[in-house]
């Protein structure tokens, strides 16, 4: 089986919705409230996906996460982690040179340079420990840059939580060939590069489910687009975060 090149580490995470757990120190159930545009006018649709994206987590990904959590060295698993956040940096360099971000861009071109040498292909995160901080830039972020509305909230079959304007940049990234998996003609080798990813990926998320409370899907709706909001604007978010 090939895996679509599209198919990068945060949406093979995403695809089991799960990815938006993201520490957040508080997210607001209440914060789209009647004054505020609906961020989720297919909601019944999206719940639906939803439901079956979770049924997918919770019978097959997370019992596979889980083993793999207890068998793993940690150093054997910071290695691997280490490893595919260096392959993502191309792609953060990429999307910090089309946002302007020329310092952050040059970041990203150390980082790569000295993980992949002095860190041995990046299974050291040496750039971390010099004071080089990792970026987590992609096409979405980008658009949102250049002034583009996020649209309505879409929960995508096996992709997970997105946007109109994300699900659109991240097509745009699979068909340009923008992650690592695009890199790799040997197709057993990427499949195998691609699970490995999700596994490690979604292992890392298992201490951070206990931060779920009161509806699910509610729950990390508000998470992910609040969290998207935060990343497109470097921060620079409202009070009402």
């Amino acid at each position: 089986m090939k895996l679509p090149h599209a198919m990068t580490r945060s949406a093979l995470a995403g695809m089991f919705a799960l990815m938006v757990i993201t520490p957040v120190a508080a997210v607001d159930d209440d914060f789209y409230g009647e004054e505020l545009h609906n961020p989720d006018p297919w909601e019944p649709v999206n719940r639906a996906v939803f439901r079956f994206n979770d049924t997918l987590d919770t019978y097959a990904l997370k019992p596979v996460a889980k083993g793999y959590d207890r068998v793993m060295p940690q150093f054997l698993n910071d290695g691997v982690t280490n490893v595919f956040n260096n392959l993502g940096e191309p792609k953060n360099l990429i999307n910090n040179v089309l946002q302007g971000k020329i310092e952050d861009a040059g970041v990203d071109l150390a980082r790569f340079l000295m993980n992949t040498t002095i860190g041995v292909v990046g299974v050291f995160d040496v750039a971390t420990r010099m004071g080089l901080q990792r970026n987590d830039e992609d096409f979405g972020q980008t658009l949102g840059a250049w002034g583009v509305e996020s649209g309505p909230y879409v929960m995508l079959p096996l992709f997970g939580p997105s946007t109109l304007r994300d699900g659109s940049a991240f097509a745009a990234e699979g068909l340009a060939g923008y992650n690592y998996g695009a890199q790799m003609d040997h197709v057993p080798s990427r499949n195998t590069a691609a699970a490995v990813d999700v596994v490690d990926t979604r292992a890392g998320l298992l201490s951070q489910e206990r931060l779920i409370r009161g509806d699910k899907y509610r729950f990390i709706r508000n998470a992910w687009l609040q969290n998207r909001e935060y990343k497109v604007r470097d921060g620079l978010v409202e009070d009402e975060f």
